[in-house]
């Protein structure tokens, strides 16, 4: 038989064929497939990883943008810090590692195991500490020259800074381990002042290690922009000392707030809550009462715990929390009931000390149980009667109530730039009864917040206009340069002219008359009104007794205000409640020290001049007839000590203010001082603390409008009980009249 000649037959090459050629094609489509999906489905994927194989991208923070207060005081800033790198893929060797361990964490006061354990890591860009200083990256700098190391690198960052650290600290805000703002106008104006990353794009060759500088590419960052408030640094001073003082002299439970505001602009020129917190530590928790109970407990609980009280210090209780403002509303409730003619002046009401509403089983009650007989509006307004209230209510209905609940503001939010204000929770019209109407009226029953009530305030007394309240002023570029001016909103008029300035007087009839004495201040027209609210919502224990919000809105002048002052008290618990008592003297304080910081003089009248301080004069080195002559002149007593023939000492020293009448101490020759020990005045009239103080030598300085009226007694004074003094020292006192005016 003849063989088959060597290599496949035709009909072999056809079978392979017809196997070999679908194989062939179904690897090309497969193929076809894949570079598809990889060009187009996961082209951005694999360009990336490309890109990062070829580059090294590192970020470069902006310096964050300053904010400062309206006279250009610094507020906020940020300063240059550095962020410590290190590439573990350039490190040669496991000696050098050692070594880079070793220094960074005992420069950077870090774990070693920690840092070396970065060194091990198969990447380019390993963070070993961020915001590190300027002293500390130095000494890394000197370590890399030392030792010749190479893959160690520091990037510019920035960190914030406040230089009056718990100052305006609820407003301010603060930021974040990223430099992004948290809280307050920090978090609010994050756009503006945060900037735009720039980025250094550094090659790589082939072994992924950094090519030469020619190679890298930097695009610069973009710093934020500035903000200037309208907060002025020394009122806001001002305010936070009232604060201060009134929540350690009431023993204050629930923190305290206070706003200063432009009536006529809005602009908000201080804001603070009491106690607050320290802006370079805000996760500290500033009460140390507080801190320490944390401290006792242990996991979850205290990690509860600790949530709650950072929340609670971080926020702005004049505008997040809500309270019903209790009296000072019925400055609302008067401004309706005269726009409407349902009232007016003359309006007489008879209070018995209760008053029964239709639909409510028991009478509701004056504060003075005895009643107050007839009254017209004002007197009303001065006494602050409820029952004449729930009748100047009623006079308007529940619509019409309504309608000026609505138009002063309280149906929404202020929209003042800071993030976090509350919404109220206020009656409509449909929902209001004879018993609602009538707790609204004086106060009760609608929650509102503190920015609500000053900004109603403030149209009350600015001829009606409602203003929207604002805490920037300017917004900077990187030049300072203003590239935006933020004005006055006027949202609507809600009373006319004519009717506020019938308010401004009776308002400051409140304040000569009565109610708010002790808000007086000598040489200057105040007007305002006390609220004391019940918290009728407070969590408490069984046996526990009631709890109050004592508050006070005051303006200035009376006759063509241009500043309110609003301080709300959240449950004192020193046995104080009434806001003519508790909150009015803090007011009082602040616009003392204000009026006359913002240009506003005092005008004294004969009565007020005769009773001015005077400034003692400068009398060592005289002869004793003469020292004398010369302190008669100012209205003071001298008493001679011993028997030189010159005045060698004296006390008061030059420059004291004490009151007409101080007697000054002169001493004629070397020896032991004569002293005395200060008494308790707290609690004595201003007679009687006088008569004390001149029955020891002592002298008394009173702070305060209101030693001549009647309830008057001693709040507060400057030297403690017990202590030890030179006999004519001047001893100051501030005063309030206990009235119960709510």
């Amino acid at each position: 038989m003849r063989m088959a000649a060597n290599g496949p037959t035709r009909k072999m090459r056809r079978r392979i064929f017809i196997v070999v050629v679908p194989i062939i094609a179904i690897a090309f489509v497969a193929l076809l497939a894949r570079i598809c999906v990889i060009s187009v489905v996961d082209g951005s994927f694999y360009q990336s990883k490309a890109s990062n194989q070829q580059l090294r991208d590192v970020t470069i923070n902006p310096k964050r943008g300053t904010i400062y207060d309206r006279n250009m005081t610094v507020l906020a800033q940020s300063a240059t810090v550095w962020t410590v790198f290190i590439s573990p893929n350039d490190i040669p060797d496991d000696d050098t590692r050692v070594e880079i361990a070793t220094g960074l964490s005992e420069i950077l006061e870090l774990d070693y195991e920690t840092v070396y354990q970065k060194t091990l890591k198969e990447n380019y860009y390993e963070v070993v500490q961020k915001k590190v200083e300027a002293d500390t990256a130095e000494k890394i700098n000197e370590f890399k020259a030392e030792k010749g190391i190479g893959s160690i690198y520091l990037v510019e960052d920035s960190k914030r800074y406040y230089p009056y650290n718990n100052f305006a600290s609820t407003v301010i805000g603060f930021t974040g381990a990223d430099n992004q703002g948290l809280y307050g106008i920090e978090a609010y104006y994050d756009e503006y002042l945060k900037g735009e990353p720039g980025r250094i794009v550094t090659a790589k060759n082939a072994v992924g290690s950094d090519m030469p500088f020619q190679y890298e590419k930097r695009y610069e960052a973009k710093d934020g922009y500035g903000l200037v408030l309208t907060i002025d640094e020394v009122i806001q001073h001002f305010l936070e000392n009232a604060l201060d003082n009134a929540v350690s002299l009431h023993k204050v439970e629930n923190r305290a707030a206070g706003i200063v505001m432009d009536v006529n602009t809005g602009e908000i020129l201080a804001m603070a809550t009491k106690p607050d917190f320290n802006l370079n530590e805000p996760f500290e928790i500033a009460d140390e009462e507080t801190a320490a109970a944390i401290a006792q407990l242990t996991g979850e609980e205290q990690k509860q715990a600790l949530s709650e009280a950072r929340e609670l210090q971080w926020k702005n209780k004049a505008i997040t929390e809500l309270y019903e403002p209790g009296s000072v509303f019925k400055i609302v409730t008067g401004s309706a009931a005269l726009e409407e003619k349902t009232v007016s002046l003359d309006t007489t009401f008879n209070c018995t000390g209760v008053i029964q509403i239709p639909g409510l089983d028991k009478p509701m009650h004056c504060w003075r149980l005895s009643g107050h007989g007839v009254q017209n509006f004002v007197d009303a307004m001065i006494n602050s009667c409820n029952p004449a209230f729930v009748a100047v209510g009623s006079s308007l209905g529940a619509t019409k109530f309504c309608d000026y609940v609505n138009a002063f503001g309280f149906m929404e939010k202020t929209g003042i730039d800071l993030p976090g204000e509350a919404s109220s929770i206020v009656y409509q019209a449909d929902q209001m009864g004879p018993v609602e109407l009538a707790s609204c009226s004086f106060g009760q029953s609608n929650k509102i917040t503190p920015l609500q009530m000053i900004t109603a305030t403030a149209a009350v007394v600015n001829g009606g206009y409602v203003v929207q309240p604002h805490v920037v002023k300017q917004v900077l570029d990187q030049n300072d340069n203003v590239v935006e001016n933020i004005g006055t909103t006027v949202k609507r008029q809600a009373i006319s002219n004519e009717t506020s300035a019938t308010m401004r007087d009776v308002l400051e009839q409140v304040v000569v008359a009565n109610g708010g004495s002790n808000a007086y201040i000598s040489g200057f027209r105040i007007g305002g009104k006390s609220g004391t609210a019940q918290k009728l919502d407070a969590d408490r224990e069984e046996g526990e007794g009631e709890t109050y919000i004592s508050s006070f809105v005051g303006f200035a002048p009376a006759d063509d205000p241009q500043i309110a002052v609003l301080i709300i008290v959240d449950t004192p618990t020193d046995g104080q409640i009434y806001g003519s008592v508790v909150a009015a003297p803090a007011v009082s304080e602040v616009l003392k020290q204000t009026l006359p910081y913002i240009g506003i003089e005092a005008q004294y009248s004969d009565d007020d001049l005769s009773q001015m301080d005077v400034t003692v004069p400068y009398v060592v080195g005289k002869d004793p007839m003469s020292a004398e002559s010369t302190l008669t002149a100012e209205g003071l007593t001298a008493k001679k000590v011993g028997s030189g023939s010159t005045v060698v000492k004296q006390v008061p020293g030059r420059g004291s203010s004490v009151p007409k009448g101080s007697t000054v101490i002169l001493y004629t020759e070397e020896g032991e001082e004569q002293t005395a020990e200060v008494p308790k005045l707290v609690g004595l009239t201003p007679s009687q603390a006088n008569t004390a103080l001149t029955n020891r030598g002592l002298n008394i300085k009173f702070d305060g409008g209101t030693t001549q009226q009647t309830g008057a007694v001693v709040a507060t004074q400057s030297v403690a009980e017990g202590t030890v003094v030179a006999k004519g020292t001047v001893i100051s006192v501030t005063c309030i009249k206990n009235d119960e005016t709510g």
